[in-house]
Formats: C-alpha cells, structure tokens, sequence
C-alpha cells in the first residue's frame, strides 16, 4: 500500500467507518495495536475538529512509507459554527499521540490537520 484516499461526510454515524478504515490502514503500514489505537484517535479528533468548525466534508489520505502520514482537510462548504470547548482537548490529544501535527487554519478555524505515526 502506498496511499488511500476517501472523501467523507461529517456525520456522526460515519465515524465508526472511518475508525475501521484507519484501524485496517494502520495494520498495512504495520503499526502495532497500541500505535493504531493512537492513530484512530488521532483520526476521529481531527475529524471532530474540522466538524465542530462547520464543515460538512471532509477528504483523508494515508499515505504509507517509513510508518504512516495522514493528511485531512475540509472540502465543501462551511457553515456558520462556534469552536467548541472540547477542541482544545482534541488538538492536545493530536499533540500527545501523533508526530510532526501540523494544522492549517482558514478564518481563524481549523481546515486541515496532518500527522504522522512511525512503525
């Protein structure tokens, strides 16, 4: 495997997919259980993120070399929202888990958010 892309909706009943998919992502790259749980995490916050900042849509790319690199960021449009205050616990959990986390900001929200898991 070297990358998988998906295009999703924001919804809460497609995050167990999403989880699923990152967990059988994870096992290709060959990242241990501990290491996928980390990355599901990591996955379903970021997700939560771009959500919370009224996005609808949103794209995902797992690229595999060296470990795993996961890159998301917002498509569509954007509705009108409030941070929320669990974001702040999400982008520390994005910080504890995952490596290099980068996140890209539009209108003082978060549009995009990439990290990376060594296996």
């Amino acid at each position: 495997m070297k990358e998988i892309t998906m295009r999703i909706p924001l919804k809460s009943e497609i995050m167990t997919t999403v989880r699923l998919t990152t967990g059988g992502v994870c096992s290709l790259a060959g990242l241990d259980i501990d290491r996928s749980e980390d990355c599901k995490v990591c996955v379903t916050e970021s997700l939560l993120l771009l959500l919370h900042a009224g996005y609808r849509e949103a794209t995902i790319e797992f690229a595999a070399e060296d470990g795993l690199k996961i890159s998301i960021a917002a498509a569509g449009e954007r509705a009108e929202a409030e941070l929320a205050p669990e974001d702040e616990i999400s982008a520390a959990l994005l910080g504890a888990l995952a490596a290099d986390v980068c996140t890209e900001k539009r209108g003082g929200t978060v549009c995009a958010v990439s990290f990376r898991f060594d296996s």
